[in-house]
């Protein structure tokens, strides 16, 4: 669906800069809510899947919060907290650093690894977007985001 029609836009954009913007913008929220959807039935938020997928992508190696907070993908994102309730879901655990005892590391436990394979299997938050691009077009467009990212 045209951006226009999804934000009920009447007036037409001042520029396509602007327009590109806004629907980067749009997309992105829209993006979030389809992940934040179906993660709901899984009790997971967004930002507690991230930490998974970081935890899971350096697994078995253990990281701290701030290498967590420097990968994730919202930033702002509070990774204490989020590393809190992943530990009371027993999704994730404490590792003491052995070279270190003050610092405290994050590990994926085994029942985290079997939520995230069970989470990627079902491939709920790619569905939308596989229906309406090909691989092809997926690769250019993640060109040009980069690009636009410099």
């Amino acid at each position: 669906m045209r951006l226009e029609d999804e934000i009920k836009q009447i007036r037409p954009f001042n520029n396509e800069f602007l327009k590109l913007f806004v629907n980067i913008a749009f997309t992105s929220s829209w993006l979030n809510t389809v992940l934040a959807n179906g993660l709901k039935s899984y009790g997971l938020t967004p930002q507690q899947f991230n930490v998974l997928k970081i935890l899971k992508g350096h697994f078995p190696e253990s990281h701290n919060n701030q290498a967590i907070t420097k990968r994730m993908l919202d930033r702002s994102s509070n990774a204490t907290r989020i590393v809190d309730k992943l530990i009371s879901k027993k999704l994730a655990a404490r590792v003491e650093d052995k070279s270190d005892r003050r610092s405290v590391k994050i590990s994926i436990t085994k029942a985290g690894l079997e939520l995230i394979e069970e989470i990627e299997k079902e491939d709920f938050y790619t569905k939308d977007l596989i229906r309406n691009l090909d691989e092809k077009k997926a690769k250019q467009m993640n060109a040009w985001l980069d690009e636009i990212r410099g």
